[in-house]
C-alpha cells in the first residue's frame, strides 16, 4: 500500500510541476493563483495543500529536483584535469543540463526572470568549482584568490549558457565551446 501512496505522490508531484511551468509560459509566476494551478492540473485545492503550503513552495520543490539533477550530471568526469579542461567540460555539462531542461529553463527564467534560479545555478557552479578546483596545480600556483577565480568563471559560465538559452540559433553548442576555448588561458 505505501507504494501506491508514494506512486501517487509522485504522479501528483509531476502534473503539478508540468502545470506550473506550463502557466508560467504563458504568465508571470507572481500572478498564478493556486486555483489557477489547480483548475489547469484538474485536481482539488485540498490536495494541493497536502503537498505544498503554498506555490512558493511548489517551485521551490521544481528548482530542487533541477538542482539535483545538475549535480547528477557534474559528478560523472574526471578530477585529474587542468583548470581549464574543467571549465570546458563544466560549461559542456551546463549547456546539456540546460537543453535537455530547456522548457524548465524558459519558463522558469525567460518569462519570469526569477533570480532564484539564476542563485541556483551559480551556488552549484562555484561550490563544484571549489571542490575540483582547490587542489589543482594550475590554482595553487596562481596568484589570486580561489574564491576570485570561481566566482569569475561560476558568474561567466552562467550568464553564456542563459544568453545560449535566450539565443540558441545564434550558436551552436560546439561554436560556444570554441570560443570560451580561445578565452581561458591554458594556465589560470
Amino acid at each position: 500500500m505505501n507504494e501506491k501512496t508514494d506512486l501517487r505522490i509522485i504522479k501528483t508531484k509531476k502534473i503539478l510541476f508540468e502545470t506550473l511551468l506550463k502557466l508560467m509560459k504563458h504568465k508571470n509566476f507572481d500572478k498564478i493563483k493556486i486555483s489557477d494551478i489547480c483548475e489547469e492540473a484538474l485536481i482539488n485545492r485540498s490536495t494541493f495543500y497536502a503537498h505544498y503550503q503554498d506555490k512558493y513552495e511548489l517551485l521551490d520543490d521544481l528548482v530542487e529536483d533541477l538542482k539535483v539533477s545538475l549535480l547528477k550530471d557534474l559528478e560523472n568526469y574526471e578530477n585529474n584535469i587542468s583548470s581549464k579542461e574543467y571549465i570546458m567540460r563544466l560549461l559542456s555539462i551546463l549547456i546539456d543540463h540546460i537543453d535537455e531542461k530547456k522548457d524548465i529553463y524558459s519558463a522558469i527564467l525567460l518569462n519570469n526572470r526569477n533570480g532564484f534560479l539564476i542563485d541556483f545555478l551559480i551556488d552549484v557552479t562555484e561550490r563544484e568549482s571549489a571542490i575540483r578546483l582547490k587542489n589543482n596545480e594550475d590554482i595553487v600556483k596562481s596568484q589570486l584568490p580561489l574564491e576570485i577565480i570561481i566566482r569569475f568563471y561560476a558568474g561567466g559560465l552562467i550568464n553564456i549558457c542563459l544568453s545560449w538559452l535566450t539565443q540558441k540559433e545564434k550558436y551552436t553548442k560546439e561554436e560556444l565551446l570554441e570560443y570560451i576555448n580561445k578565452l581561458i588561458p591554458e594556465k589560470i
